[in-house]
């Protein structure tokens, strides 16, 4: 069994979350005025920080939310879901039965600035920002010695500064990425009552890419910190991924960098695990030596409806025991496309060991997957990539099956090939074709077992590596970014089922390459403002 770590509750100030398998001990007695008193209580704080990706609040699925609202906190106040839901259902990777509130307007890109989902997703990184700024205040020399901490404990302190900080840009980067802009605050902003400003996308690119850049100065070596925690190679990670889309994100391509990025970490000892299926298993954590981040979750410490207990359950339907939970506790509701299953040529998994699916049980492929109703549950791809079952056999932590021991991946090393193939075909400088072609191998060859799958250098362009990335990526969070990226998401070039409400898909205004910033955002702090096309 996995060592699990339960974290610390820090009453009435910071609200606490749990995390796995992170060296940040229980520490229950804290208070507003002992909380930064001690080694402990960082930890404790620290623990809460990297916990909300993970967990909704301090107290499991429901009871005490860090955010309030009217907000439902299982769907739309915790990070994994909320993102999952912006990053894939507007794509080709997943579709939805169920019509809860706005849901479907997402696969429908029809969404408002008065959708509820969206606004938990606006305030989700918002609120995490405002707890690493409040730890950044609290982690400075003088701070950590007007405590009374001296010594190898505040040299301990000091030392997750480059933690706390590559989290804020990650934060950043989401906000960055989905709503275009955001609010910004930081640590120099203090502590009451104002109205912060706004930050562009292109202001928030040039923070982002600052802050990793002093992260890496205070950041472990790649690859040598504590798993579920990050280092030097989650910052080469992000900036990576920020540079393949910097085009998107600032108007200037930046594919050198992105490669050079991508390469720092493919050169920093990490490797694929053998087995793909593993990797999104219970005892994914076995798998570390290909991440460089993840967010961790097990089913007793993060108890929650809205990280990856939502995989196994929104994606079942009457095949529950695939999942690894108990028959007739699967919600059913959750599938891809056939834009997804084109992907690959056998849905089966005999040929290509990502092919993750269920869908045979319920009739013949060539049927199931096209979709003639999005309220049938059983029409669609059913995807079985996150199951909640071990692969060396043992026991769950929770007995009745209902809760995910899975780790979510935020950034692991198969990324990092494709981000290098992908910039290699687009011009980046210090790469060449060939070492991009036997990158994508490496992850081919790892998918067929064998060299079956292998390409070669001619066969390498950028429809194969987007094709390449649906295939090793899908329901990973990639998806609207990379069809964003390939001028895809709201063009007529390329439609899938439902693609904007119509059965056989079809185009949408540009404005869909961003979601809208909450109205009632907009109400309360006169210097937000508004993306282009939105009310």
């Amino acid at each position: 069994m996995r060592n699990k770590i339960l974290i610390a509750c820090l009453a009435g100030f910071f609200l606490a979350s749990c995390a796995k398998k992170l060296d940040l001990l229980p520490v229950n007695d804290l208070t507003p005025a002992t909380t930064y008193s001690s080694v402990a209580g960082y930890k404790a704080v620290l623990a809460k920080i990297y916990g909300t990706l993970a967990s909704s609040g301090n107290q499991g699925p429901a009871g005490s939310p860090d955010i309030s609202g009217g907000l439902d906190e299982g769907s739309q106040i915790a990070f994994i879901r909320m993102f999952f839901n912006c990053q894939e259902l507007p794509t080709d990777e997943a579709i939805v039965a169920w019509n809860d509130q706005t849901i479907w307007d997402f696969h429908n890109m029809s969404w408002t600035s008065s959708d509820p989902f969206l606004k938990g997703m606006y305030a989700r990184p918002i609120y995490n920002i405002t707890l690493i700024n409040e730890y950044m205040r609290e982690a400075t020399d003088a701070k950590i010695a007007s405590h009374g901490i001296t010594g190898a404990d505040a040299a301990s302190i000091k030392a997750t500064r480059g933690e706390a900080r590559f989290l804020r840009a990650f934060n950043y980067w989401v906000m960055m990425d989905i709503f275009g802009k955001s609010t910004f605050i930081t640590e120099a902003d203090g502590v009451g009552t104002f109205l912060p400003q706004e930050k562009s996308r292109a202001d928030l690119f040039t923070y982002i890419e600052s802050e990793l850049n002093t992260a890496l100065t205070e950041l472990p070596p790649a690859h040598t910190a504590e798993y579920g925690r990050v280092d030097q190679g989650a910052a080469w990670a992000l900036l990576a991924r920020m540079y393949l889309n910097a085009e998107v994100y600032t108007g200037t391509p930046r594919w050198t960098d992105a490669l050079t990025n991508a390469q720092n970490v493919i050169n920093a000892g990490y490797s694929l695990y053998p087995d793909y299926a593993t990797l999104f298993m219970a005892d994914n954590d076995k798998a570390k030596d290909e991440f460089m981040f993840t967010a961790n979750c097990d089913g007793i410490h993060t108890t929650g409806y809205g990280n990856t207990t939502f995989f196994i359950h929104a994606a079942s339907s009457g095949d529950e025991a695939d999942y690894g939970i108990t028959p007739g506790n699967g919600w059913g509701g959750y599938r891809a496309t056939k834009g997804l299953a084109d992907k690959f040529t056998d849905l089966s998994g005999g040929t290509d060991k990502r092919a993750l699916f269920t869908t045979s049980k319920f009739g013949t492929s060539s049927t199931q997957v096209n979709i003639l109703s999005i309220a049938d549950f059983t029409n669609g791809l059913h995807v079985a990539k996150y199951r909640n079952i071990r692969s060396d056999g043992q026991p769950v932590h929770d007995p009745d099956r209902f809760w995910s021991d899975i780790d979510f991946p935020i950034f692991r090393l198969s990324e990092m090939y494709l981000i290098y193939a992908e910039a290699v075909l687009r011009g980046g400088a210090g790469g060449d074709i060939a070492t991009a072609t036997n990158y994508i191998n490496l992850i081919r060859q790892r998918a067929y077992g064998n060299a079956s799958g292998n390409i070669t250098s001619g066969q390498l362009d950028l429809q194969f590596v987007l094709d390449e990335r649906a295939r090793e990526l899908y329901w990973e969070g990639h998806r609207r970014t990379d069809l964003i990226r390939y001028g895809l998401l709201t063009t007529g070039t390329y439609l899938w089922p439902w693609k904007g409400g119509a059965l056989n898909g079809t185009a949408k205004p540009d404005k869909y390459n961003l979601f809208p910033i909450p109205a009632t955002n907009l109400t309360s702090n006169p210097n937000l403002t508004q993306n282009e096309g939105y009310n």
